[in-house]
């Protein structure tokens, strides 16, 4: 017990005689400290005493696709923790290719009695997806919240980020570059957070780099979200000469890294990349990755307060919180070269291809 005091004081920045007090529920103990000491349990692990355990506020369902993509267990974990620090218990529901669908989740949650869902990259964000489901779901009554993804007769509180405004970003930084001919690798066109992107980046390419019509639509490559899809989309664009890429997904941009690698190209000498999201890993990649950070804590804690107080009868605005994104520069993205290279260079026999 002394060892766990002493790892409980240490993640808490307090004294190990604070948790002790804490633990035995004595007096005496600031409130904002108290609470460092019970995330700080939480956080190693460790179960809370009886008598200093909360009493569950409810059930709160917490749809998000497969778990491959790093960035949606991101949204996962704090979306829980904030959960779980208004008093409610998530109920983590995670899709896989062939399994479990969302509408069937949502079947296992109000059979469960959920006091709301949370929906992250979901059918919401899929424009030839039949979204009654959400309307069914809301004359229940029962409280929603979708995150990356925007449909607007739904009368619901959105969270997203400004998908047009990352790929402006993404676009003004490789044209800063002396970069001219930047391609495009995203997703599906369907999908809302894919045209936002587009539109984004035919605008930033229209105004800094001065290219419109036909010139654009040959640099933009949709493809398959992943490496496999961002290899392809990447492989591709090369033999049309780009020198900058920017990528609608980190994954994406580890397949257009590959893609180059295959060719004997080097990024960023020959190629630069730009992901979306900042995952985690992501600065330890080879090089590490030139990104778009989604503000995910701002935007999973923005959700939870608007799913809480739709529950707890406040009803939140029901339009779309839009969040700004960072550009984060790392070793992916570099000076355009000066001559360009070769558009499809074989890699040599010996190289290994990265993700």
């Amino acid at each position: 017990m002394r060892a766990r005091l002493s790892d409980i004081a240490q993640q808490a920045e307090v004294s190990e005689a604070t948790v002790s007090r804490v633990l035995n529920d004595r007096p005496g103990v600031a409130p904002e400290t108290r609470q460092a000491v019970l995330t700080a349990l939480d956080v190693l692990g460790y179960e809370r005493p009886a008598r200093l355990r909360k009493r569950s506020a409810g059930l709160v369902g917490l749809v998000v696709p497969e778990l491959d993509n790093p960035i949606f267990p991101a949204f996962a974990q704090v979306i829980e923790s904030t959960l779980a620090q208004s008093g409610f218990t998530p109920v983590l529901c995670t899709q896989t290719p062939g399994g479990v669908t969302e509408d069937e989740y949502v079947e296992m949650l109000l059979d469960r009695q959920v006091s709301g869902i949370a929906f992250v990259s979901g059918l919401h964000a899929d424009t030839a997806a039949n979204h009654d489901r959400y309307r069914a779901l809301l004359s229940r009554p029962l409280p929603i919240v979708m995150i990356n993804g925007y449909v607007p007769d739904v009368p619901a509180p959105f969270v997203s980020c400004d998908d047009g405004e990352a790929a402006e970003l993404a676009v003004a930084h490789l044209v800063a570059l002396g970069h001219r001919r930047i391609g495009l690798i995203t997703g599906p066109d369907r999908f809302v957070p894919v045209r936002r992107k587009v539109a984004g980046w035919r605008a930033a390419m229209t105004r800094l780099a001065g290219l419109a019509g036909s010139e654009l639509d040959e640099l933009a490559e949709l493809s398959l979200f992943g490496v496999e899809g961002g290899e392809a989309a990447a492989g591709r664009l090369l033999d049309r000469g780009v020198t900058g890429v920017v990528c609608g997904s980190d994954l994406m941009a580890l397949g257009a890294v590959r893609a180059a690698r295959q060719r004997g190209l080097s990024v960023p000498t020959d190629l630069s990349v730009v992901g979306y999201d900042d995952s985690p890993l992501m600065a330890f990649t080879d090089p590490p990755l030139t990104t778009m950070r989604q503000p995910v804590t701002a935007m999973s804690v923005a959700a939870v307060r608007a799913l809480v107080d739709e529950i707890n009868g406040h009803g939140a605005p029901h339009s779309e919180y839009l969040f700004r994104p960072e550009l984060v520069v790392r070793g992916s993205t570099a000076v355009a070269p000066t001559r360009p290279h070769a558009a499809a260079r074989p890699a040599p026999a010996t190289l290994a291809a990265t993700a």
